[in-house]
């Protein structure tokens, strides 16, 4: 439930506890905060259960964090009927950037299609200035536009 909160955090929460109610007080509030998250729990259980039952046997296997769509979508891709592995494996998305590059940059594609050279890594200078396009490559002046 708590897995991201630090050490440093938390005894910055116990500080501030301790500040905040005291340490005479500390321990009663400690219990109630207990006692009413394992009441939460065991009504949430509870309305598990009876969703459960209201289904009926043949959702047995249902199980609410499906619900979640990020753990739908890796069950399925686990689940080789739809051949999803072989459409995953078969998409290279390297080369694919790498053609769309090509595209923007103006290179032939054949040309470009070994692997990027060991200076530029693969990657766009951003820091370099575009070419200017000849006085001969400029689009026509529409007068009626402006």
């Amino acid at each position: 439930m708590f897995n991201d909160i630090g050490p440093l955090e938390l005894v910055t929460l116990i500080v501030l506890a301790v500040l905040v109610f005291g340490p005479d007080k500390l321990p009663k509030v400690i219990q109630d905060v207990t006692r009413t998250i394992r009441k939460i729990r065991d009504f949430s259980e509870s309305a598990k259960q009876d969703i459960r039952q209201e289904l009926g046997p043949e959702f047995k296997d249902f199980e609410f964090e499906d619900l979640n769509p990020k753990t739908f979508i890796r069950k399925q891709l686990d689940n080789d009927d739809l051949g999803l592995k072989e459409i995953r494996n078969g998409f290279d998305l390297k080369k694919e950037m790498a053609e769309v590059a090509d595209a923007v940059h103006g290179r032939d594609a054949d040309s470009s299609s070994s692997a990027p050279s060991a200076s530029s890594g693969g990657r766009v200078d951003m820091t370099k200035k575009p070419e200017k396009p000849a006085a001969d490559d400029r689009p026509p002046f529409d007068m009626d536009a402006t």
